[in-house]
């Protein structure tokens, strides 16, 4: 399906409203202000002053306001990126779209927490206009902010795996990668039923295994998703889907570790850094073992780091 935005200014905006006033249909979207419904194409315009034509009639329509060829992208972004993994379809970036991404693996801090949000392509628009871009461009504060608008607007699954379990699980042999596969697959299962009998064009999981290791690691789950699915690194530059999904996992992330540091009494440190031992540190002095292993990833290096410094 076709997917073209332009930028217009206000006097066009007044035009575009007129011309298809007899088309129009109800939008309750955050940030739209006019929407109308042809046969063959959807036309939605935005208080910002985008204006995105979708369906097959997208070229048609957009050229009566100025557009002279069609905006897609195509897998020539991903080598433009440095992104590895597979191959995507030319205009991927305006497909519906299954996307996943975790955060939390590398903080001593916190839980691993894994989002699944599927985004069809007639709510790209919408997503950016509610602030969604790369993650890593984001602050924490923002993620926050623009996180409940998120959820409301998108089909999501968002899985939280507190230390206590982690620790158990990964006391039974299970590697962290192992850990993260059978998340995403979970979250992604879950999202896939949400929004049945719909299917995703494509499911885009932000690579952290190649996809014979990630499928090795589900080699004993009942339910395993494989159709439709791709691999690749940065997704989250690829696809809305995966940046959402990322803002999600992190605004969860954020607050399990507010919940943790109400519980330790001070504001607890993210990442694994030697700031961050001597935090465990005074923990593990000031409330014991036992508390301090609830919090944390026990099995990190930092937990005998903090050991030394508390002898």
């Amino acid at each position: 399906m076709s997917n073209i935005v332009l930028l217009i200014p206000n006097n066009v905006q007044k035009e575009v409203m007129t011309f298809y006033a007899s088309n129009f249909v109800e939008r309750k979207a955050p940030g739209v202000i006019f929407a109308a419904k042809l046969s063959d194409t959807s036309i939605t315009l935005y208080k910002s002053g985008k204006l995105m034509f979708q369906g097959g009639g997208a070229e048609r329509e957009a050229t009566r306001w100025g557009h002279e060829k069609s905006t897609t992208v195509t897998t020539g972004v991903a080598a433009k990126i440095g992104a590895k993994g597979d191959a995507l379809p030319d205009g991927f970036a305006t497909m519906s779209v299954l996307g996943s991404d975790e955060t939390g693996t590398g903080d001593y801090f916190g839980p691993v927490t894994v989002a699944a949000v599927y985004v069809p392509a007639s709510k790209i628009e919408l997503i950016h206009e509610l602030g969604v871009k790369d993650s890593k461009m984001l602050t924490d504060d923002y993620m926050r902010r623009i996180a409940p608008d998120l959820r409301a607007a998108c089909v999501h699954s968002v899985l939280v795996l507190r230390n206590e379990k982690y620790n158990k699980i990964q006391a039974k042999g299970y590697s962290q990668g192992k850990i993260k596969a059978m998340m995403h697959n979970k979250a992604l299962g879950h999202v896939l039923t949400k929004m049945a009998p719909e299917k995703p064009d494509h499911i885009l999981i932000d690579q952290f295994a190649e996809r014979g290791v990630y499928y090795n690691y589900l080699k004993n789950e009942r339910e395993v998703v494989r159709e439709d699915v791709l691999f690749s690194t940065k997704a989250e530059q690829l696809h809305v889907a995966v940046a959402t999904a990322s803002i999600l996992a992190r605004a969860s992330f954020l607050k399990e570790m507010d919940r943790l540091s109400e519980e330790a009494d001070m504001e607890l440190l993210k990442g694994a850094s030697g700031k961050v031992d001597l935090m465990a540190a005074r923990i593990w002095k000031q409330q014991g073992e036992e508390k301090l292993r609830a919090m944390t990833k026990w099995h990190f290096a930092n937990t005998e780091k903090a050991r030394k410094l508390m002898k």
